[in-house]
């Protein structure tokens, strides 16, 4: 047998050595002695190499290198090792606290969208069967925006109907998406069909108003747009929401961007019109506002009201949510109750 032989043979015996100890340890001490016995400092693989320097030159590579790889090969048995008493011992001790780890494990609650969104989109679905593309504005408005353009002069009394939180003289929160019509008016001729959601602020609290909410805008601007083109399609919407089954009317009212104006009501949800304290024993309730587009709406967007006519309406989602979840306070959408809104 060669001198390189020998040291090959060492080598090999050593690590066989070593992995039989492994094997046969019990304990993380037990292994950690092994770890020290061949591989610390004064181990029997670093005492190998510390021998190295008696050897012939020409062979000390290939040593080292068998060397350099049955360390290697040890260090990553000991970690195995440790790692295998590690887990036997977690089961170990599990077993004694009376854990059956083979259970499995809590499932992880997976979110899901808020009602008030769910409706959103909802609304937006059935008006973009329609042809409406979607558009949005700024929630902080200029007043010019929020009031002025849509023909609520300065101090009209039919601002009263809108107060709402200033930033100064000029800048408020909007208090409805109106605003957004006539930005798209300035911006583009007609023919027009857009429907615009989002939030808006009114200085109003109670349970059925909030300081905040939601609010989904449509208009129709375009060559002879009559009364009945706002019927037919706040009918189909009402019926796609609601059902065909839903009665609805619209009465007469007043909103100083639409002339003539109505309120759309709808067949009350809950007693099916045979009146009931929801409805105030009317059978009816009030879902959104609508009319034809004030001739002077268009004159401060550069439109010829002889030319052009529309309609716009306005809606609150939370107020459609709550009728079709049959709530009565409007402060439980943001109360952020997990059991209310998982049932949604």
């Amino acid at each position: 047998m060669t001198e390189k032989a020998a040291w090959q043979k060492t080598l090999d015996e050593l690590e066989t050595r070593a992995r039989a100890e492994l094997r046969s340890a019990e304990g993380d001490a037990a292994i950690q002695g092994i770890r020290t016995q061949y591989l610390g400092r004064k181990g029997l693989l670093t005492a190998f190499l510390r021998e190295m320097g008696n050897m012939p030159p020409a062979e000390r590579p290939a040593v080292g290198q068998r060397a350099n790889r049955v360390k290697a090969s040890l260090e990553e048995a000991v970690e195995k090792a440790l790692e295998a008493e590690r887990s036997r011992e977690k089961n170990l001790r599990l077993l004694r606290e009376g854990v059956d780890y083979t259970l499995p494990g809590r499932r992880i609650s997976l979110g899901s969208k808020h009602l008030i969104t769910q409706t959103t989109e909802k609304i937006v679905e059935i008006f973009g069967r329609l042809g409406f593309e979607v558009s949005e504005g700024p929630e902080v408005e200029l007043d010019y925006y929020n009031f002025e353009a849509l023909n609520f002069p300065k101090d009209h009394p039919a601002r009263d109907m809108q107060d709402t939180f200033y930033f100064s003289s000029n800048v408020v929160l909007r208090t409805h998406t109106s605003p957004v019509q006539v930005r798209t008016m300035e911006s583009r001729k007609p023919p027009l069909r857009v429907i615009a959601p989002g939030r808006v602020y009114r200085h109003d609290s109670d349970p059925t108003h909030s300081p905040m909410f939601h609010q989904v805008e449509g208009f129709i601007v375009d060559r002879r747009v009559t009364f009945a083109d706002l019927k037919g399609t706040l009918t189909y919407f009402v019926h796609e929401l609601f059902g065909s089954e839903f009665q609805m009317r619209f009465r007469p009212s007043f909103f100083p961007f639409t002339e003539p104006s109505a309120e759309v009501d709808i067949q009350c949800v809950m007693c099916q019109g045979a009146g009931c304290p929801v409805c105030k024993k009317s059978g009816w309730l009030e879902i959104l506002g609508s009319g034809m587009i004030d001739p002077e709406v268009f004159r401060f967007v550069g439109y010829d009201p002889e030319e052009y006519s529309g309609f716009a309406f306005g809606l609150g989602v939370e107020r459609i949510a709550m009728l079709q979840a049959g709530l009565a306070d409007i402060r439980v959408f943001y109360e952020n109750n997990m059991q209310f809104l998982a049932q949604f």
